[in-house]
């Protein structure tokens, strides 16, 4: 039988995924990648319908 994760545990994996994808952006040196850029922006809903402000956790 499956279990099921708490609600913190999903908002640390999403938060992980979300700086996992900041990072290869910032690593990306100002290169157009839309695939990228689509799960950044998936990944930010998820975490506004956690109740996670992912602007707090943008890199600059």
């Amino acid at each position: 039988m499956a279990e099921e994760m708490s609600d913190k545990e999903l908002i640390t994996i999403t938060i992980d995924r979300y700086t996992d994808l900041q990072q290869i952006k910032k690593a990306n040196g100002g290169h157009e990648n839309e695939m990228l850029d689509y799960f950044i922006k998936v990944t930010t809903a998820k975490l506004s319908s956690l109740g996670v402000n992912a602007e707090d956790i943008t890199l600059q």
